[in-house]
């Protein structure tokens, strides 16, 4: 794909290079804000970010600049866990989780030994996405290998930064999803064939401890000791019933947490999705070893599994990331994802900010997932994804804008009102791969 050499967008843009904090107003040196700004893209990069008025006569003679003044720009939105094989169980209704797994998403898996419904559900998946304003996730295959091969193959078609990832295991689950032996040998083939491929990353994906033998864990570990350059992702204490069947396959292992670290899947590049029910002595272990815990709100309320907790992760110092959990989630877009996690933060005496919210989104989970050196802010090198945002997308949306006189009031007003009518544009790898009006 040839690239035009200058893009240029005027509109206002916003990124946050640090940690805003909990508090009323961004710390110090954590917001760029340019209410008239101009976003200068060289092909599927960043070369400028600032001001119009101060970047106006560095501009190449006769160049035409993109007008979306009235609209905001951001970093494109970082889903950190979310299943692209479960898209078309949304909304099924809702049971507890090991319930639901048997009852809609294993059937709904099966389906993905088809190599063409893969193929078909990549890019109805990544369509979708996109109208969201997401422009990176960490997704979930199947445990058919094809699920993966499928879906690389759309990201790099798009040239889009996605980590992908084989489901494995091996046991406690229906004869058409299990993998046996065939597990590593076909989740090493893949890597071979995709990790690192343009913008594509691998992750190694048990689907948690009850599925997977310790046998299973112990060959994902020796992958992620061989390769530091790979992710991991998995689920971690999910659900009271989840937590018990843990402790009756594992009765020689201290915690949850130790099933993990003693196969050696705990570190820097490890996601653990939910993370509800933990202890601070298990939040301390993932931080000492630089794991994150995906957050994943809408898939909690859902299901009914419980209200996670900020104060304590940030209280020990553990990361934790944003993230849709689709299918059990409700939404695919970034802002239902902070909805809902303002609402879980209230039900915890813990209100989220949209400061805190919309770093969390973009340049947080970029740091979590060690891609914070590519995407995450508007700054120069950086890869050229980033949403538009339409602040009057609907009625109700412009209304209440009108009556906000300060940029929190406008940035909470779209966390909590927005939905992807309200992405206007969404690009990646410097090209708009999905306008709302198109």
């Amino acid at each position: 794909m040839t690239l035009p050499t200058d893009t240029l967008i005027r509109a206002e843009l916003i990124s946050f290079p640090n940690d805003p904090g909990d508090g009323n107003l961004p710390h110090p040196g954590s917001l760029e804000h340019y209410a008239d700004g101009l976003l200068w893209l060289k092909g599927g990069h960043i070369h400028a970010a600032g001001h119009y008025a101060d970047l106006v006569d560095q501009l190449p003679k006769a160049a035409e600049v993109i007008d979306h003044r009235g609209k905001l720009i951001m970093p494109g939105f970082i889903d950190t866990h979310v299943h692209y094989v479960q898209l078309d169980i949304m909304a099924s209704y809702g049971r507890q989780l090991l319930d639901w797994l048997n009852d809609y998403t294993f059937p709904a898996e099966c389906q993905f030994a088809n190599h063409d419904h893969a193929k078909a559900l990549s890019e109805a998946f990544l369509s979708e996405m996109l109208r969201a304003g997401t422009t990176t996730a960490q997704v979930f295959g199947s445990s058919h290998p094809g699920s993966v091969d499928a879906f690389f193959a759309a990201c790099q078609k798009r040239q889009l930064r996605m980590l992908v990832g084989k489901v494995l295991m091996d046991r406690n689950a229906p004869d058409a999803l299990m993998d046996g032996v065939s597990g590593i040998s076909d989740t090493e083939r893949l890597i071979e064939d995709w990790h690192g491929k343009q913008r594509l990353g691998y992750s190694v994906t048990p689907r948690f401890a009850p599925t997977s033998t310790r046998a299973q864990m112990d060959a994902a570990g020796a992958l992620l000791r061989n390769d530091p350059t790979l992710w991991l992702q998995t689920h971690l204490a999910e659900n009271s019933g989840e937590l018990d069947w843990v402790a009756e396959l594992f009765p020689g292992s201290r915690d949850y947490l130790a099933v993990y670290e003693e196969a050696g899947l705990v570190g820097p590049r490890s996601t653990f999705a939910h993370g509800i029910h933990l202890d601070n002595g298990m939040r301390q272990r993932l931080a000492e070893r630089g794991a994150n815990i995906a957050f994943c709100p809408s898939s909690n309320l859902f299901l009914g599994s419980g209200l996670f907790d900020r104060d304590a992760a940030r209280e020990t110092g553990m990361a934790f990331t944003y993230a849709s959990d689709i299918g059990a989630g409700t939404d695919l877009s970034g802002f239902g994802t902070l909805k809902s996690a303002y609402q879980v933060g209230q039900l915890r005496c813990q209100p989220l900010t949209a400061w805190q919210g919309f770093y969390g989104l973009t340049h947080g989970n970029a740091k979590a997932l060690s891609l914070d050196s590519h995407i995450g802010q508007l700054a120069p090198s950086y890869e050229a994804d980033f949403v538009v945002i339409d602040p009057d997308a609907t009625s109700l949306l412009q209304r209440r804008s009108q009556h906000c006189t300060t940029l929190g009031e406008r940035l909470f007003a779209l966390m909590m009102l927005a939905d992807d009518r309200a992405i206007y544009e969404t690009w990646a790898g410097g090209v708009c791969q999905h306008r709302r009006d198109a």
